[in-house]
């Protein structure tokens, strides 16, 4: 194979990037002046060496702990739970939630052999149960199947907690993802949380 050819192989393997537009960006590429792909280059070298997950609550982040979950004035007992790191950057698009947040890594899937123990559910219980006096659980996981499943796994592992656990309003689109959802919407969903005990 080619460089252009093992090129666009790499760029067809991101999310949303089919071979046709692999293409285009490889010819854009090559349009550009050398000093254009190197900054590209040395920008996925950086993202790749700098960027982890926050100790505290899982978001990806150049600093341990995220500047999230060290603001002060962010509500420390408000702690909203997502899926993944980029649910977290479409809810702070909305520019509503004043708490802090929990990244689980993922969501239930048993049928891709996704349990509980491969997720942060344990550190979240850890979270809640060591005095630093969470008083709701916003549940955010996505509204398919295994977001649902997800929510229901942890409204039962928060319970023995007492700790008040929400549900976000069903404002986004069923089978639908956070990432892709509009601030507006995410905020209404937010605004019209609701217990989980109230669900149907």
């Amino acid at each position: 194979m080619s460089a252009i050819d093992d090129l666009v192989t790499e760029l067809a393997q991101l999310p949303g990037i089919g071979r046709k537009t692999a293409q285009r960006l490889t010819f854009y590429l090559l349009k550009q002046p050398a000093e254009t792909a190197a900054r590209l280059a040395e920008a996925i070298q950086q993202v790749r060496q700098r960027v982890t997950a926050c100790g505290v609550c899982g978001t990806l982040t150049d600093a341990d702990p995220c500047t999230i979950c060290t603001d002060p004035r962010r509500d420390a007992a408000l702690l909203c739970v997502v899926e993944e790191a980029s649910d977290v950057a479409a809810i702070e698009r909305a520019g509503r939630f004043p708490g802090r947040y929990h990244v689980l890594g993922g969501r239930l899937s048993p049928l891709e052999g996704v349990g509980p123990e491969a997720l942060r559910i344990d550190r979240l219980v850890a979270r809640v149960t060591n005095g630093a006096g969470v008083r709701e659980v916003i549940v955010a996981t996505n509204p398919s199947m295994e977001g649902e499943v997800t929510a229901t796994y942890l409204q039962q592992a928060l319970k023995p907690t007492g700790v008040r656990v929400t549900r976000i309003a069903r404002g986004l689109p069923v089978g639908g993802d956070l990432e892709y959802a509009d601030g507006v919407t995410i905020a209404q969903a937010l605004l019209a949380r609701r217990d989980m005990s109230e669900a149907d």
